[in-house]
Order: structure tokens, then C-alpha cells, then sequence
């Protein structure tokens, strides 16, 4: 905004007095006029569920396995992926830093952080507790709980309606041809010269422990989730797009049947193995074992719960995980 100047010449006595008012009343009112004009832009971002129209792709990542706390996170090009889970969101703290793939993080966009889905790839997130719907853009990492799935923006916590609880049950679904149509577009167009600067939460290790008679200095051989990145242009097919594609930012209220929530403490082949388990956590929670039928054979589940809320939750889990089960998660069902 420009700045107003007024001079008064000739003016003697009650003038100069009158004078310092009409400058204060007209700063008063050039003020208030730019306070409205910027009340305005903000509520119609806010509206267009968008805080940057000018955002730009980050470069197209999947990266290679990583290791946080003593766990280890495989990313890959997962088109089937579907999860329910406990969503969180993150805002000022990393408002303005630079995402996993290199965009600059805003709070009021429509994206979130993953561990391991693409980046820039679109999700589906849904609200098991209310329905509501939308589409996210993952363009990040994070987060990194054992009580976590996804890391939604601000904005993208006010849609569905759990920005002042903090975390809520998900549904998490990939979008295939959006995501594809991101990807051709980061490659094609996105920012490729930025580097992978993500503001790390915790110290990340790049390669994988080795596996049992492997050297503890050798490298890991590369595996199909260790996708590069690539430079050339990348064709798209017929049905991708070489732009990026418009994600829709209405928010849609799907049916949604009740869910409870479990601390798993492990998955056996063995049922002596999984009643070893319960016993281990009998007398932390409702325990239970259930049996389920993967390519033909029988897994047993060692299950804590339900739990009544994400703080019980999260609090039995801790115990769990502070009782030498590191394989514990929450589990939305």
C-alpha cells in the first residue's frame, strides 16, 4: 500500500493543530481500508480451500527405504493402497519451510504428509467419525507416531472437521489418476532444480539395517520401491495429462459406519506365538485373538481394545511399545 502525503502551507494557529489530526485520520482510514482489503483475500483463499494460487509442484519423489526411531518405512509407488487410521495435522510450526519433494509448505493449501505414498500423489481422506470428504495433495513426509497415518494441513484438518480435537479416525485411499497425472506433471513441469529439503522431525537414517548374514557396512541392493527420479520427459499415457490436474476442494459427506480402535501388538503364524503375546498384554486392556485366512493360511491378531478415545489409545500403546513390542500400532476397524 502506498503511503499518503499531505501538505498544508499558509495555514497559521487552529491550522497547524487541525493538521497532525486530518494526517491521523486519513492513515486511520488508509489503514483500515487495506485491513479490510486483506480481511477479503484471506476469507477467499480460505473459501477456495487454498492459501497460494500461484503453488508449484515440488519434483516427483519416491525415495529409498528409511529408518525413524528403530523403524523402517519402504516407499513405493502403491496404487491399491487403502488405510484407515489416525489422522493428525501439522501448521505453523512448518508454515513457509520446504516439503520432501522441495514445494514451500502452506498451511492453508489442501495437502498432506505420508511415509510412504509418492510425492506429489492424491489421496482421498475421509472422516470415519463425521463423513466428511476430501481430496488431498501428498507432497511431504511425516508422520512419524506409531499412532499415525497421515499429517493433514490446517486447512485441510478444518474441512474435515478435527482441527480443534487435534486427530480423528481416517479413511485413506490413493487416487490413481490424479496421482499419475501428478506424477507426469512433476516430472515434466514441476520445480526439478529444488532439492529434497524437508525439515526433519527426527534424525533420518537412508539405508536399511541388513539382513540377518549380510555385512553391517554393505549397502542394500536396490529394490523396485527405490525408484529415481527421473529427468527426461515423461510420456504420459492415454489416461494421464501432462498438466497437473485440478483437485476438487469441496468437501463431501459419505455414509460412515462405527469404528473402534485396537493397539495390535503383533500377527502370527503360530497360535503358541500369539497367546505368548496376549499373555505379555493381558493386563493392559480388553485382549483378544483373531484369526484370519491370508493366501491360504491362518493369521492370529493379538488385539488390545476397543479403546474409547485416540488419548486411551495412544496411551495404551505407549505402554505396549515401553513393554518391548516395537512391531505395536493402532489399528481403525
Amino acid at each position: 500500500m502506498s503511503e499518503i502525503g499531505l501538505e498544508i502551507r499558509g495555514i497559521t494557529g487552529i491550522g497547524r493543530q487541525i493538521r497532525p489530526l486530518a494526517l491521523a485520520a486519513l492513515c486511520c482510514f488508509g489503514l483500515a481500508a487495506c485491513a479490510e482489503t486483506e480481511f477479503l483475500v484471506h476469507t477467499a483463499k480460505q473459501l477456495n480451500g487454498t492459501g497460494s494460487s500461484d503453488a508449484k509442484l515440488g519434483r516427483y519423489k519416491v525415495g529409498s527405504p528409511y529408518q525413524i526411531k528403530s523403524v523402517w518405512y519402504y516407499p513405493a509407488e502403491d496404487y491399491e493402497y487403502a488405510e484407515t487410521g489416525i489422522a493428525s495435522w501439522y501448521g505453523p510450526n512448518f508454515h513457509g519451510k520446504k516439503t520432501a519433494n522441495g514445494e514451500i509448505y502452506n498451511q492453508n493449501d489442501l495437502t498432506a504428509a505420508h511415509r510412504t505414498l509418492p510425492l506429489p500423489s492424491a489421496v482421498r481422506v475421509t472422516n470415519l467419525e463425521n463423513g466428511r470428504s476430501i481430496v488431498l495433495r501428498i507432497n511431504d513426509r511425516g508422520p512419524f507416531a506409531h499412532s499415525r497415518i497421515i499429517d493433514v494441513s490446517r486447512r485441510g484438518a478444518q474441512l474435515l472437521g478435527f482441527e480443534r480435537n487435534g486427530t480423528a479416525k481416517v479413511q485413506v485411499d490413493i487416487l490413481e489418476v490424479e496421482s499419475r497425472q501428478l506424477k507426469v506433471a512433476a516430472i515434466n513441469g514441476g520445480e526439478q532444480q529444488l532439492q529434497v529439503a524437508a525439515s526433519p522431525r527426527e534424525a533420518v537414517v537412508s539405508q536399511p539395517l541388513p539382513a540377518s548374514g549380510e555385512s553391517a557396512g554393505a549397502a542394500p541392493a536396490p529394490t523396485a520401491t527405490q525408484t529415481a527420479v527421473r529427468t527426461a520427459p515423461l510420456e504420459p499415457t492415454p489416461a494421464q495429462s501432462t498438466g497437473a490436474p485440478t483437485l476438487s476442494g469441496e468437501v463431501e459427506i459419505l455414509p460412515v459406519s462405527p469404528t473402534g480402535i485396537y493397539v495390535q501388538a503383533g500377527a502370527f503364524s503360530r497360535l503358541e506365538n500369539a497367546l505368548r503375546m496376549r499373555d505379555r498384554v493381558y493386563d493392559m486392556g480388553p485382549t483378544q485373538i483373531s484369526r484370519f485366512a491370508v493366501s491360504g493360511s491362518e493369521i492370529y491378531r493379538v488385539r488390545i481394545g476397543p479403546l474409547g478415545t485416540v488419548d486411551v489409545a495412544d496411551a495404551t500403546l505407549s505402554q505396549v511399545l515401553n513393554a518391548g513390542v516395537p512391531e505395536a500400532r493402532l489399528i481403525v476397524e
